[in-house]
């Protein structure tokens, strides 16, 4: 539960300082929701198949817990940094990123 409460409770945030406010609501919520479909809609079929195959847990596992990690620290790497910009502005990442 705790884990859950650390992921999903800053991340309204995190995402919202992405995009300029006239879009910020579906540039957030379309990818958001198509991902969490298809990457948690998958999880148990892949996760089965692999338990299945290779009869080892630990194998299985390696989609819900080692691919969302490894995306996580890509992540940390490509997105900007928008700490001193005001999420308020139009275009405040655009900014960032012609600064850069």
């Amino acid at each position: 539960v705790n884990y859950v409460g650390m992921t999903y409770g800053p991340i309204g945030a995190f995402l919202a300082e992405f995009f300029p406010s006239r879009i910020r609501y579906t540039s957030v919520s379309v990818p958001y929701h198509i991902g969490n479909g298809w990457g948690g809609g998958l999880v148990p079929i892949v996760t089965t198949s692999m338990y299945l195959s290779t009869g080892s847990v630990g194998y299985a596992l390696i989609y819900p817990i080692v691919v969302p990690a490894v995306m996580f620290l890509i992540a940390i790497f490509v997105m900007p940094e928008t700490r001193k910009h005001s999420i308020w502005e139009e275009g405040a990442i655009e900014a960032t990123r012609s600064r850069a």
